[in-house]
């Protein structure tokens, strides 16, 4: 029941913010009520949770209600993956005509990988994760990609938050085999995962950075490892990096001299 009820709430206040993005002139409580089909007691309990977290703003001169910053803010950030995603394909086709497997970018949310975007192989049999899939950070070459970037301190953090999740046999199990391939990443300029998400997949990622110099995401080549050998990993490494170079300075972005 509670669930349940959380739920329905959930539902109600984005009725409510939807309703309020519709009057840029700001809305009466009595009409936002009426509009979503909610008693006035429940709208208003509604609207000061939403006030509170900033999703919502009152004007006491007026007595209405308007969208707050905070939905701006939350807006603007489906703006900035759009337009990561946009600038990015013409490098992730780039990039799987070159190797012809499939090409992926990935941003970081809570301790996974978000796949945004891919290019399929144009290869009968391909290894896809597709997008809007998720792996865990540490099982990824493109989330090891990112968090190689970050301070010891702060991968230390991320592993103790979220854990390790052995997905096969090959996944990394311990903060000291973590610790070891973070300075292989650092050292050769790009992450793999080898076989440690799905067996029988192997995938190459190398880091986007941003104008301020952080790492904003990665993008990477997935394939069936019998195409793409441990043999072949460095000079994928190499074609995927050079890739992602080009595609930092097209978004203006700069890596952090060291």
């Amino acid at each position: 029941m509670e669930r349940t009820s959380t739920v329905q709430a959930v539902d109600r206040a984005l009725h409510l913010l939807e309703a309020m993005s519709l009057r840029s002139e700001g809305a009466r409580l009595s009409e936002l009520a009426r509009e979503v089909g909610l008693a006035p007691s429940t709208t208003h309990r509604l609207l000061t949770t939403l006030e509170q977290r900033g999703f919502a703003q009152f004007d006491p001169a007026q007595s209405q209600w308007h969208i707050g910053r905070r939905a701006f803010t939350v807006g603007m950030a489906f703006s900035h993956w759009q337009n990561l995603v946009a600038a990015a394909m013409p490098f992730l086709r780039s990039l799987r005509d070159t190797t012809r497997e499939t090409a992926n970018l990935g941003v970081l949310e809570e301790g996974e990988v978000i796949t945004v975007a891919q290019i399929e192989s144009r290869e009968i049999i391909r290894a896809i994760a597709p997008p809007g899939g998720r792996a865990p950070v540490m099982n990824s070459g493109m989330g090891k990609a990112i968090v190689a970037t970050w301070p010891d301190t702060a991968i230390e953090e991320l592993v103790a938050r979220h854990g390790l999740r052995p997905m096969t046999r090959r996944s990394l199990g311990s903060m000291a085999a973590v610790r070891a391939e973070i300075a292989r990443i650092r050292r050769q300029g790009f992450a793999v995962d080898d076989e440690e998400f799905t067996s029988g997949m192997r995938c190459v990622a190398a880091v986007i950075w941003s104008p301020a110099g952080e790492a904003i995401g990665a993008i990477s080549v997935s394939a069936l490892a019998g195409r793409l050998p441990p043999g072949a990993v460095a000079a994928t490494g190499a074609q995927v990096r050079a890739v992602a170079q080009r595609l930092t300075s097209a978004l203006g972005g700069r890596e952090p001299v060291a």
